[in-house]
């Protein structure tokens, strides 16, 4: 179980977000923290820390006036720690090696594979032939409905129809290097985690896979290290104190 920090930027800034107020209409976010900091403070931070494996999430539309803003922020940060950082938000085949020879070492997609709320697997195939399964990273973050967990895509607004369950795990874990996944109806909140997700996510384990949202806690991450196996790592954001939070970041690099 590894942390997998994180540098998410909205409007040309890094912030920490309440993910499922996040509204293309009006760039609109509540925000828990607005850093004065930019994204190289945080790549410079982590690569001085040894950190492999955060994630960079752009979370403006690509039609957002602030889109060049946040990717320009995104780029500087992979241009701090090449090798060291993803990055995810509106990834695409056209983009994509752009991001990579900026730094990045993966990218994520999730909206690209999914077309009319299922699984395209002929977009999926195609993600995979640009930038090989060895740098792929498919975020399959979910929210609930009806008490079962559904992927989300577009920022996290749109719900599709593909219920997570260790088959789909598997289904689409065979394209891509490693598997990202925020349980979005925490996520900001520092609510405490979506243990029956973990659980899901512990039991899977046949590629790398990171969970996000509502940790607020060592003892949540206990929680994690126990109801994952050990098998999940786990990315912590507004409850750091880096980002406005009372978690030490340093207790949580020692752990």
């Amino acid at each position: 179980m590894r942390f997998r920090p994180c540098i998410d930027i909205h409007n040309g800034k890094v912030k920490q977000i309440v993910g499922g107020s996040l509204l293309d209409a009006g760039n609109y976010a509540r925000e828990n923290f607005v850093s004065g900091q930019d994204s190289v403070f945080y790549a410079e931070l982590f690569k001085e820390r040894g950190l492999v494996g955060g994630h960079v999430i752009l979370l403006n539309d690509r039609d957002s006036k602030y889109y060049e803003q946040t990717r320009e922020q995104a780029m500087a940060a992979l241009r701090a720690y090449p090798g060291g950082l993803q990055v995810g938000g509106g990834i695409t085949p056209e983009n994509a090696e752009d991001y990579l020879q900026a730094g990045a070492s993966h990218v994520i997609v999730t909206s690209y594979v999914f077309s009319d709320g299922e699984v395209s697997l002929e977009h999926l195939r195609e993600m995979e032939r640009t930038v090989s399964r060895e740098r792929l990273v498919l975020d399959l973050s979910c929210r609930k409905r009806g008490g079962d967990y559904y992927i989300v895509t577009d920022r996290w607004q749109v719900f599709t129809n593909v219920r997570l369950t260790g088959e789909v795990l598997s289904r689409l874990g065979a394209y891509c290097d490693e598997i990202l996944v925020h349980g979005v109806d925490v996520e900001g909140r520092c609510w405490g985690v979506e243990q029956p997700l973990v659980r899901l996510l512990g039991e899977w384990a046949e590629r790398p896979v990171t969970y996000a949202g509502g940790i607020r806690s060592v003892e949540d991450l206990e929680v994690i290290r126990r109801l994952g196996n050990g098998n999940v790592d786990f990315t912590v954001g507004s409850a750091l104190d880096l980002y406005g939070g009372t978690l030490p970041f340093e207790t949580v690099c020692a752990l």
